[in-house]
């Protein structure tokens, strides 16, 4: 039996994923499977997340809570991108330096981010540095990893080319290996916004007072699941947002470079 060609659409499967979601949501909030105190139906945490645009909580509403949270996430993964990928790409270029590198980098890499919370709170207290550092922590690698991957993979054609016309190492790696390791920079990229936008809520158990990981700490703390919740919506859609975001870059970069 075929199934109708509508119901294979992507947008059909996306809508039954998210009906089936929240319908099982519903069915448990109503059946009362766990206490409403911990698990209130899906409208009521849209209901809240509307009210903490308008009534604040712990100190600020939420829009200034997610600017707050943005603008740490802004600088954690910008200096993971640029130190990242240039530090990919030379490693894949100079053999030396990926000696070098390597075994420190593997050893560090498999570190969780929230593991650095004790010592981001100890070396910068409760300025902005340590949840920077906590996000950095988070997209560095990818970032990293993908640039190496990238100008590992280049069609060695390429470079055998440009070193017949005389061509420098700089010039061969901004002109050869960066245009060719393109798409894996940007896959890397997502996976490390990714990866810093999920180490935010530890890097904002540092002290903070305000941003997204506060507040649903503090939701925790005053057992207000709603208001957990709702950040965790808040928190996912702003994440879905940045992933669109850099794949709309992607799309424009592949086709320049086409």
């Amino acid at each position: 039996m075929k199934t109708s060609p509508w119901l294979q659409s992507k947008p059909v499967l996306s809508l039954i994923g998210l009906l089936t979601f929240f319908g099982i949501w519903y069915f448990a909030a109503i059946a009362r499977l766990i206490p409403q105190q911990f698990l209130p139906m899906p409208h009521e945490v849209v209901i809240k997340l509307i009210d903490l645009t308008q009534t604040p909580f712990a100190g600020h509403v939420l829009h200034e809570h997610m600017l707050s949270s943005l603008s740490r996430f802004g600088m954690g993964f910008l200096l993971a991108s640029l130190i990242g990928v240039p530090l990919g790409l030379l490693m894949g270029w100079f053999g030396w330096l990926d000696d070098i590198v390597s075994p420190l980098f593997d050893a560090l890499r498999f570190i969780a981010p929230v593991a650095w919370v004790p010592f981001a709170a100890l070396w910068f207290g409760t300025g902005i540095g340590g949840p920077t550092l906590i996000i950095f922590a988070g997209a560095f690698p990818p970032c990293l990893i993908n640039a190496y991957r990238g100008a590992k993979g280049v069609e060695i054609r390429y470079v055998e080319a440009a070193s017949m016309l005389g061509v420098g190492s700089f010039k061969t790696i901004t002109e050869v290996l960066f245009p060719a390791a393109v798409p894996s920079i940007i896959a890397g990229l997502r996976i490390g916004a990714g990866l810093g936008w999920m180490s935010l809520v530890g890097a904002e158990l540092i002290a903070s007072s305000s941003g997204m990981g506060y507040l649903i700490v503090k939701g925790q703390s005053s057992i207000a699941t709603d208001i957990v919740m709702a950040g965790m919506l808040a928190i996912g859609f702003v994440g879905v947002l940045i992933d669109v975001a850099l794949r709309k870059i992607e799309a424009r970069l592949l086709a320049h470079r086409r």
